[in-house]
C-alpha cells in the first residue's frame, strides 16, 4: 500500500501553514482560505501552532515563496512546535523537494491534506478505490523526490543511473498498473450504478449538492429519517447514498446524499470521483445547499456553483437552498425569490421546500386536486 509521502501525513502533527497574498487576490480572502485548511487539518486529527502569509507579485518557481522568506519560516515553525509545513496552494514535486531541504521539515500542501482526509473517510467500495486512484495520481510525479536519495548512487564506469532510477522505474510500472486496475474496477461500479439507474426510472431522484459543512447531511436525515452520520467537520461522510422520503401522501422520491465541494478541489480527486457526482448530473432536481450562517457563504456559493456548471448540470433543475438560518437573525438576511431559507437543525422551512419540490415533480396531481376542490 502506497502512502502520500512517507513524511507527508498529517496524523496528529503540529503543522505551521503557509500562504502566499498574491496581486490580484484580497488579503482577508488568504486569510479565509488559510482558516479552512486550518479546519482541514483539525478534520483529520493535526494542529495548528502558527503561520505565515507573504506578498508576492508571482510565485518563485524553485520555492514557491523564496529561499530568504522559506529560511525564515524554518525558524518561526521550529519555535512554534512545528513538526510538519503545509501549504495552501499546490506545489511542484521540485518545490516541495527545495522546501524541505530550506525549512528541514516536512512540506506538504493543500491537495494532499485533502487527499489525506478522503483516505480516513472512505468507507464504500466505490469511495475507497477512487480515493486510492486519487491518491495514486498524485503520487506519480512525486516518485523522483522519494527515491531521489538512490539516484544519486553511481552504479560504475559505463552505467548509466544507478539504483534508484532502477527502482524508480519499477515503481512506476507498479503504479501505472494499479492506476489501470482502478479504472477497470470503478468501471464495473459505474456500470452498476447505471443499472441501478434504469431500474428507478419512475421515481423521481433529488440530490442535495453543495460546499463541504453546509449540512447537506443533516437535511438528508430531516427529509429521508436516515440518521447518517452529520458531525459539524469537513468531509463528514464522503460515500453518495440514496434514502426514500415523501414529500406529500403518495409522492415518493428519493433524495441523494453527495460528497461536498471545497475551493481548491485537487484535479485527480474530482476524476476520479466523476462517477459518484454524476447521480447530481442524473438527479431530476438538485438541491444546491449552502450555509447561510457561514461568514464566506457568498464564496462557497460561488465555488459550488463552478462545479456545478463544469458538471453541467442544467441551472433549470437547480434549487437553491439557504441552510443554518437558525443561526441567524431573521431581519439579517433575505432568502431571495429564488431560493428556499430552512434549518435543517431544526426543520424550519422544510414544509416549504416539499410544497417547492412537489410543484415542480408533481404538477399534475396539483392540478388534478384544485380542479377537484373548484368543482366540488
Amino acid at each position: 500500500m502506497y502512502t502520500l509521502d512517507p513524511k507527508g501525513s498529517v496524523g496528529p502533527k503540529s503543522s505551521f501553514l503557509v500562504a502566499v497574498n498574491l496581486p490580484d487576490q484580497p488579503f482577508d480572502e488568504v486569510e479565509e482560505h488559510l482558516a479552512e485548511l486550518a479546519e482541514l487539518i483539525r478534520s483529520c486529527g493535526g494542529k495548528v501552532v502558527g503561520q505565515e502569509i507573504q506578498r508576492r507579485r508571482r510565485p518563485v518557481a524553485s520555492t514557491f515563496i523564496g529561499r530568504g522568506k522559506a529560511q525564515e519560516i524554518a525558524t518561526i515553525a521550529r519555535e512554534a512546535g512545528a513538526e510538519i509545513v503545509i501549504f495552501d496552494d499546490d506545489l511542484t514535486p521540485s518545490q516541495v523537494k527545495n522546501l524541505e531541504k530550506l525549512v528541514e521539515l516536512p512540506v506538504m500542501d493543500r491537495s494532499s491534506v485533502i487527499l489525506e482526509i478522503f483516505s480516513r473517510r472512505a468507507r464504500s467500495r466505490e469511495a475507497r478505490t477512487q480515493v486510492e486512484l486519487a491518491r495514486l495520481g498524485y503520487l506519480l510525479p512525486r516518485l523522483t523526490r522519494l527515491w531521489g536519495h538512490l539516484s544519486r548512487q553511481v552504479g560504475g564506469i559505463g552505467v548509466r543511473g544507478g539504483a534508484g532510477e532502477t527502482q524508480l522505474e519499477a515503481d512506476r510500472r507498479m503504479l501505472r498498473q494499479r492506476i489501470k486496475k482502478l479504472k477497470k474496477d470503478l468501471k464495473k461500479i459505474e456500470r452498476t450504478r447505471q443499472v441501478q439507474r434504469r431500474g428507478r426510472q419512475n421515481v423521481p431522484v433529488i440530490a442535495l449538492a453543495g460546499y463541504t459543512n453546509a449540512g447537506k447531511s443533516t437535511l438528508f436525515n430531516r427529509l429521508t429519517g436516515a440518521g447518517v452520520r452529520a458531525e459539524n467537520l469537513l468531509f463528514a461522510t464522503l460515500d453518495s447514498r440514496l434514502r426514500r422520503g415523501a414529500l406529500k401522501a403518495g409522492q415518493i422520491v428519493l433524495f441523494g446524499d453527495t460528497v461536498g465541494f471545497i475551493r481548491k478541489l485537487p484535479h485527480h480527486l474530482v476524476s476520479s470521483f466523476r462517477s459518484t457526482l454524476e447521480e447530481i448530473t442524473e438527479a431530476d432536481i438538485v438541491l444546491h445547499v449552502v450555509d447561510r450562517s457561514h461568514p464566506a457563504w457568498a464564496d462557497q456559493l460561488k465555488v459550488a456553483n463552478g462545479v456545478l456548471e463544469d458538471l453541467e448540470v442544467d441551472p433549470s433543475r437547480i434549487v437553491l437552498v439557504l441552510n443554518k438560518t437558525d443561526r441567524l437573525e431573521e431581519a439579517s438576511f433575505s432568502a431571495g425569490s429564488e431560493a428556499v431559507a430552512v434549518s435543517a437543525l431544526t426543520g424550519a422551512g422544510l414544509e416549504s421546500l416539499k410544497d417547492l419540490l412537489s410543484q415542480r415533480l408533481f404538477p399534475q396531481e396539483e392540478v388534478t386536486v384544485d380542479t377537484l376542490e373548484t368543482t366540488g
